[in-house]
C-alpha cells in the first residue's frame, strides 16, 4: 500500500468514526443526556473527528505538500476516540448517577489528557508537513485555475488561525480538568466556542471557499470572501473572551454572525452561478441556512439572557444544522452514494438522510421555541437520519475500498 493510500484509508476511518459519533450523540440527546455530554459527543465526537479526517486529506495538497507521515494517524484516532468516550461518559447523566464524583473526575481527566495528546499529534503532523509554507502562499493551484489563486491564498491564510484555535481550545479543555492555569475563569463554553466556532467553523469557511466552488465549477464573490474570513477568524476569540455577556461578547456575536451569513450568501450566489445541483450541495445549502438562523439566535443572546431551551436550540442548530449538514453534504460529494453497487446506493437514500436530519431539527427547534411536545419527534427523526447516514457510509466504504 502506498503512502497516499494509507493516508486516504486513515482519513476515511476518521470520517467513519465521526458518523458513528453522530448516531451516539443523537441517541444520547433522545435519552435526555446532559448539555456537557451532548457538546462532547456532538462537537468532539462527530464534528471534530470528521474535520480531522478531511484536514489530513485536504490541507497538505492545498499547501502544495504531501502528508509528512501516516504513522501517527492511528495513534491520533485511538487518543481522540478514547478521550471523547471518557469525557462523554464522565459528563453524562448515567455517569453522574452511577459513578462516585471522584471516579467521574478521574475519567474526565484521563479523557482530557487523551484528547489533548491526539490534538498534539495532529498539529505536529500537519505543522511538519507544511513547515516550509506556513502561510499557504503555495496553493497547489494549477495554471488552468490560475484565476482562483487569490481566493485560495486567502483561504489558506485562515488555516493556521483555525489550527491555533484548536490548540488553545484543547488546552482550555485540558486545564478545566487539571491543575494547569485556566483561560480566564475556566468557564467551559469558552473552550467549546474556541473548538467549534474557532477551529471547526473557520476550517469550514477556509476549505469551503476552496472546495465548494470547484464542485460547482463557479466562482464565489471575492468581496464576501474578504469579509467572511477575517470576521470568522476574529469572532470566536471575542466570543470566548466575552462569554456569557457584555460588550466584547456582543462584538464577537456580531462578527460571527457576519461571517456565517456572509458565507451563506457567498455559497448561494456561487450555487446560482452553477448548473450543477446535487444532493450533497443541496445539503450544504440547507446547512448555511440553518447556520444563519443559529447566528441570529446568538445575536439575541447578546441583547438579553437566553432561556435554557433557546441555548439548546442554538447548540443544535450550530452543531447538527450548520456543521452537521455541511459534513453530511460534503460526504456525499466525496463519496457519492450512486457509485455503490448495493441496495439503497442511490441519491434517494442520501435525500432521505438530509430530509430526516434537517426536518427533524426544524421540528425539534419549533418544539424548543414553543411546542415542547414536538422535541422528541424531531430528535427521533434526526436519529433515524443519522443511523441511515452511518449505514450508507459503511456500505459505501466496504463496497469501494474493501
Amino acid at each position: 500500500m502506498t503512502h497516499a493510500e494509507r493516508a486516504s484509508r486513515w482519513a476515511r476511518r476518521f470520517v467513519l468514526a465521526g458518523a458513528a459519533w453522530l448516531v451516539v450523540w443523537q441517541v444520547a440527546e433522545l435519552a435526555g443526556t446532559t448539555r456537557r455530554a451532548a457538546v462532547t459527543l456532538g462537537l468532539l465526537g462527530f464534528v471534530l473527528h470528521t474535520v480531522f479526517g478531511k484536514a489530513y486529506a485536504l490541507v497538505p495538497p492545498y499547501f502544495d505538500r504531501d502528508l509528512a507521515t501516516t504513522r501517527l494517524m492511528p495513534v491520533h484516532l485511538a487518543c481522540s476516540l478514547g478521550g471523547t468516550l471518557l469525557l462523554g461518559a464522565a459528563a453524562s447523566g448515567v455517569g453522574r448517577a452511577l459513578l462516585p464524583s471522584a471516579t467521574a473526575d478521574l475519567l474526565a481527566l484521563a479523557g482530557a489528557v487523551l484528547w489533548t495528546a491526539g490534538v498534539a499529534l495532529f498539529l505536529g503532523t500537519l505543522g511538519w508537513t507544511v513547515r516550509g509554507n506556513l502561510l499557504g502562499g503555495e496553493t497547489g493551484t494549477g495554471d488552468a485555475n490560475a484565476e482562483r489563486r487569490p481566493v485560495d491564498r486567502a483561504a489558506n491564510l485562515a488555516i493556521p488561525v483555525a489550527l491555533a484555535y484548536l490548540a488553545v481550545g484543547s488546552y482550555a479543555l485540558l486545564a478545566g480538568h487539571t491543575p494547569l492555569p485556566t483561560l480566564l475563569d475556566g468557564y467551559p463554553p469558552r473552550a467549546s466556542h474556541l473548538l467549534g466556532a474557532g477551529f471547526a467553523t473557520l476550517t469550514l469557511f477556509a476549505v469551503g471557499f476552496r472546495l465548494l466552488p470547484r464542485f460547482l465549477v463557479a466562482h464565489p464573490p471575492r468581496a464576501l470572501v474578504a469579509v467572511v474570513l477575517p470576521a470568522g477568524a476574529l469572532g470566536p476569540a471575542l466570543l470566548a473572551v466575552g462569554l456569557p455577556a457584555g460588550p466584547v461578547f456582543r462584538l464577537g456575536a456580531t462578527a460571527e454572525a457576519v461571517a456565517v451569513v456572509g458565507f451563506a450568501v457567498a455559497f448561494a450566489v456561487t450555487l446560482v452561478r452553477s448548473d450543477r445541483h446535487r444532493v450533497g450541495l443541496d445539503a450544504v445549502l440547507g446547512s448555511v441556512a440553518l447556520g444563519s438562523v443559529a447566528a441570529f439566535l446568538g445575536l439575541t443572546f447578546a441583547v438579553q439572557p437566553p432561556t435554557a431551551d433557546l441555548v439548546t436550540a442554538h447548540r443544535r442548530l450550530n452543531l447538527l444544522g450548520f456543521l452537521g449538514l455541511a459534513i453530511i453534504g460534503a460526504s456525499y460529494q466525496f463519496y457519492p452514494p450512486s457509485v455503490g453497487s448495493f441496495r439503497g446506493a442511490n441519491d434517494r437514500t442520501a435525500v432521505a438522510v438530509v430530509v430526516l436530519v434537517a426536518g427533524g431539527l426544524l421540528v425539534e427547534t419549533a418544539g424548543l421555541l414553543g411546542g415542547r411536545s414536538l422535541v422528541t419527534g424531531g430528535r427521533l427523526a434526526a436519529t433515524v437520519g443519522a443511523a441511515v447516514h452511518l449505514g450508507l457510509l459503511v456500505a459505501l466504504f466496504r463496497d469501494r475500498f474493501g
